[in-house]
């Protein structure tokens, strides 16, 4: 099958919903499909099959920073990478943000299928819920990664959903070298802003061992104001936006990985990143993350905002090396459950339920196609 798979954020700034759509067109490539990704990006693609649509425009949302694409010249960029692609469905991640998946949903050049990755709320869904709603009538296809962001979907836009799972690439992580590290080490990645939480885990200090390492991967609104508070503490060590690679390689090596998210986390994807990376989790007892991680079994969930319980479960993970190892062995199998070459197959089930005879018969073709 042709299958163009588009993403409203920049491809080349780091997110979980631009993860999920390079993983996925890496599985469905692997499975013998050509499945090419369009998307915003603000530097060079990270392969080949990435068409880029143009820069991107950071947009706050949900309580953080969306580098969307609403522009003319980035519609106009997909329309006619779409037209000379011919691809047999388009599969729109995050369908309603405004930018190159909307226009989709507007034109339908061919058959679409659409996931729904938000939780929370969101006010365009309310201000402009009757042009969503109808943007949303001409999906054929709806898609949710949590029962958190099918709700919101079905609040504002009706519909039914098919329920499937984010994805992780394991053998990407299992694969790469730790990095080096002399210290016990906790890892939080994400962010610097409310909804991650570092400010808890900061909190959380006092109550930690002298001879730890916490890095602090990532940046944001609240960086600077964190860094000048805890200026004197040698345990931490600020990373700002780190690779892919990087990243892999430090989930190797640590001992913890932490994410003390306060709220609006519909799939915890970075915890099936840090099991895939044998890190033990410490993280936030929120809906979204117990879709992934099991209490007790994958790792030690805590209340949010809660700095006492969060130091208490660091140090028992720190101390404990057989609750550690627990921790790994159990997050280990659980990332495999959650094997993007799985969701690939889910997917193509959905592909082939829409692209069959009426893409044929649909009088826009690629001009590739039309000699």
């Amino acid at each position: 099958m042709r299958i163009g798979i588009v993403c409203p954020y920049s491809i080349s700034i780091p997110g979980g919903v631009q993860e999920q759509v390079i993983g996925l067109a890496r599985a469905l490539r692997a499975r013998g499909h050509t499945a090419r990704v369009l998307a915003p990006s603000d530097g060079p693609p990270p392969d080949g099959w990435v068409t880029p649509l143009g820069n991107s425009i950071p947009t706050a949302a949900n309580g953080s920073v969306a580098p969307i694409a609403p522009d003319p010249s980035a519609q106009l960029r997909l329309i006619r990478a779409v037209r000379d692609e011919g691809f047999d469905v388009l599969h729109l991640h995050e369908p309603m943000v405004p930018g190159p998946c909307m226009t989709a949903c507007f034109i339908k050049p061919t058959p679409l299928v659409a996931t729904f990755h938000a939780a929370g709320n969101h006010a365009s869904y309310q201000y402009l819920n009757p042009a969503l709603r109808w943007l949303a009538g001409r999906i054929d296809v709806r898609a949710t990664v949590s029962a958190e962001a099918e709700a919101l979907a079905v609040t504002h836009l009706g519909g039914t959903y098919e329920r499937l799972f984010n994805g992780i690439e394991v053998d990407r992580f299992t694969a790469v070298e730790p990095w080096p590290t002399s210290a016990p080490t906790i890892f939080f990645l994400g962010r610097h802003e409310e909804r991650k939480g570092l400010d808890v885990l900061l909190e959380a200090l006092p109550n930690l061992p002298a001879d730890i390492r916490i890095w602090i991967g990532s940046d944001g609104p609240d960086t600077q104001r964190l860094k000048l508070r805890y200026a004197g503490d040698p345990r931490l060590e600020w990373l700002g936006r780190v690779t892919d690679l990087e990243k892999r390689r430090r989930l190797r090596a640590a001992d913890v990985f932490c994410a003390p998210s306060t709220h609006g986390e519909s799939f915890g994807v970075v915890l099936l990143e840090a099991m895939a990376g044998s890190a033990a989790i410490v993280a936030s007892d929120l809906s979204g993350y117990r879709l992934v991680a099991r209490p007790d079994r994958d790792a030690l969930l805590v209340p949010p905002r809660d700095p006492d319980a969060l130091g208490e479960a660091l140090n028992r993970v720190l101390a404990d090396a057989t609750l550690r190892q627990s921790l790994v062995k159990a997050g280990l199998e659980r990332a495999e459950e959650f094997s993007m070459l799985r969701l690939a197959d889910a997917y193509l089930d959905l592909y082939r339920r829409v692209s069959t005879p009426a893409r044929q018969s649909r009088g826009w073709r690629s001009r590739r196609h039309r000699r």
